[in-house]
């Protein structure tokens, strides 16, 4: 059996950030989950509670929201921690890049351990335009990850936030 990985179009990502579109309110929860690395049966997992099915990836895909990148044989799923630990292993980018590790690190840990109910940060996430803004969205990111997986959790997660945040930083002498 044959899964596929969806990504955002530039329209998809237009629509994230401005709502121009005027995407239905559950599409639109579904397309902020899309992000070119989970798998059909795994999006699909994630909005069974809104009654979302196979036929919401495909009106995204004909409405051009969305596009198929990958396919891959289907595979057990990964459990959150191993998810966790293989982003906060991640070795640290140079200072080109990262605005984008900071951005991948937010969205697939909000994903990985808050699910759904990471839908409003994910909002502020892809409303970010600086390191700053990131910065900023640091302690309420922590706050939703402590009331979502508990101290422990958090707690590797802030230090390779910290670490993310801080690597553009020249020390202070």
């Amino acid at each position: 059996m044959i899964d596929l990985i969806f990504d955002k179009t530039d329209k998809g990502r237009e629509e994230i950030a401005t709502r121009k579109h005027h995407l239905a309110p559950r599409l639109r929860s579904l397309l902020v989950l899309v992000d070119g690395k989970h798998r059909t049966e795994d999006l699909l997992k994630k909005v069974s509670g809104l009654g979302l099915t196979e036929h919401a990836l495909t009106e995204l895909l004909e409405s051009e929201f969305i596009d198929a990148v990958q396919t891959l044989p289907v595979a057990p799923p990964e459990p959150i921690e191993a998810a966790a630990q293989s982003v906060s292993s991640a070795p640290v980018a140079g200072d080109g890049d990262q605005f984008q590790a900071l951005y991948n690190f937010y969205t697939e840990t909000i994903r990985s351990t808050i699910g759904l109910r990471g839908y409003a940060l994910q909002l502020k996430v892809e409303r970010c335009a600086s390191i700053d803004d990131f910065r900023a969205l640091r302690q309420t990111y922590l706050d939703a990850v402590l009331k979502a997986k508990g101290n422990e959790m958090t707690r590797s997660l802030r230090d390779r936030l910290d670490q993310l945040l801080d690597q553009g930083r020249s020390p202070i002498a």
